[in-house]
């Protein structure tokens, strides 16, 4: 039911790319496999004992061993099959956000609205989870700036998620226009940018630590308070001013890819015993080696010859500075907030012969306003480089096909890592909504995509019909 053609027609959306993956990737397991073995081979042979009897004992396990592989094979093509099929029954669809001509409240709002969509998809019994393929699904919050104009928009989900954002983000912002986009924005880049007289620079950005350690959010801006207008700093109005810079030439979009974190286990899809741990497990563990406590007895780690009376050993807990105390303040705060997996990139587009390096110092730096001291957004992979596979005999990666495959995953809001560095870090609500929120009058970019006039809904008591003669 689903073969070659259905990936090729609906997950990649053309032949051309499923050809570039099994051209281009290679598949590093079978070389890892028979490098290991090789060394197997060779330690044993310095204890004396023969490739012969290595084969022998060798064939006569597999049994063992080739089941256990084949399992492992199948099953993790089977649940990236049915899960593809999920999604795909669930539709996606492209929304709008037209700003109110004001917005007074802070991006609190935009962290309700991201809360009320979280969806771990919890399955019920092992037929949701290998039979329906029920998972997470992504959503993909998006700032593009279109020759200088800048818009918001939210792809998402059709089923259930489409309703429950529309119902949430009115609740929050009632002067909010949202449009179903018939045609999506990014499908006016073609796949076959070059022969169209298109360049594409493209840069995946994330967390520079460990997905527990917060960014710099807008309670720490103060903006949880609701300053006056003239007094709001809002993180994210550099990245509009870039934004709003773009030629008219020139196409630049900012990708955030979320999908709601649940933790590894079987019955989630994933072949481990028992349930995986949380995401806030190493915040816990950093709290307690920071404060010197053991998370056992919730106390003090011992000090020597520090005793108390009742003869249990006591220590002191550790002397903070104020960052510190700062620090630990904002990790609790956020081990508490509902958590997404997020991906991060942008692309540049423009005409031919008229592609500005100097742009991308700015753009990068626009998500420089996100760091904390403990924790920042940087690059993690970028796409100006003719990459190679560090494996001898492996395929030169061609730019264009890098640059072909980022723009494809755009457009299908995918994203698959391209380095050891690069992948998915947790991001919480409250981070989400401090990058991705409706900005106010402090943001006086004027290419933003604003709602001309407030509107209003008409009274419930007004007559109807023909007036009488």
């Amino acid at each position: 039911m689903f073969g070659k053609e259905f990936y090729e027609e609906h997950v990649f959306g053309a032949k051309a790319t499923l050809k570039w993956i099994s051209d281009q990737d290679v598949d590093y397991g079978p070389a890892a496999a028979l490098i290991s073995f090789s060394l197997l081979v060779i330690g044993l042979a310095v204890f004396g004992v023969s490739a012969g009897q290595i084969l022998s004992v060798f064939f006569a396990l597999t049994p063992i061993w080739l089941p256990t592989i084949l399992f492992y094979i199948f099953f993790n093509k089977w649940t990236d099959m049915v899960g593809a099929a999920f999604s795909l029954n669930q539709g996606r669809t492209t929304l709008r956000l037209r700003l109110p001509p004001e917005v007074f409240k802070s991006p609190e709002a935009m962290e309700f609205v991201i809360a009320q969509i979280h969806n771990t998809a919890n399955p019920d019994n092992l037929m949701q989870t290998y039979l329906d393929g029920k998972r997470p699904l992504p959503f993909s919050f998006e700032i593009a700036s279109i020759g200088g104009e800048v818009r918001f928009y939210v792809n998402l989900p059709a089923k259930k998620t489409k309703d429950a954002f529309e119902a949430n983000i009115y609740a929050q912002y009632p002067g909010i226009e949202v449009i179903e986009e018939a045609v999506d924005y990014a499908a006016e880049i073609p796949i076959d940018f070059e022969s169209k007289g298109y360049q594409i620079f493209a840069c995946h950005m994330g967390k520079k630590k460990d997905g527990f350690l917060p960014l710099k959010s807008y309670i720490d801006y103060g903006m949880d308070k609701l300053p006056k207008e003239e007094e709001k700093v809002d993180p994210m109005t550099p990245m509009l001013e870039v934004m709003s810079n773009i030629l008219p030439h020139e196409r630049l979009f900012v990708q955030i890819i979320a999908s709601s974190f649940r933790p590894d286990s079987f019955l989630n899809g994933q072949l481990t015993i028992g349930e995986g741990p949380s995401w806030n497990a190493s915040s816990k563990k950093w709290i307690n080696e920071m404060m010197n406590r053991d998370p056992k007895k919730k106390i003090p780690l011992s000090m020597k010859g520090d005793q108390g009376e009742d003869g249990d050993e006591r220590g002191q807990m550790a002397m903070l500075t104020m960052g510190e105390k700062d620090m630990i303040s904002s990790i609790e705060r956020h081990s508490g907030k509902y958590a997404y997996n997020v991906a991060m990139r942008w692309i540049y587009v423009t005409k031919e012969g008229k592609f500005r390096g100097d742009l991308f110092n700015p753009v990068i730096r626009m998500f420089s306003q996100w760091d904390s001291g403990v924790n920042g957004i940087g690059v993690r992979w970028r796409t100006d480089f003719d990459y190679k596979n560090i494996i001898p005999g492996g395929k030169k990666k061609e730019l264009k096909a890098l640059k072909t495959q980022e723009l494809v995953e755009y457009r299908r809001r995918l994203y698959y890592p391209k380095s050891g560095g690069d992948g998915y870090k947790i991001f919480t609500s409250e981070e989400l909504a401090t990058i991705f929120h409706m900005p106010g009058k402090v943001a006086l970019t004027p290419t933003l995509d604003r709602v001309p006039s407030t509107r209003g809904e008409p009274p419930a008591n007004l007559p109807i019909g023909n007036l009488p003669e």
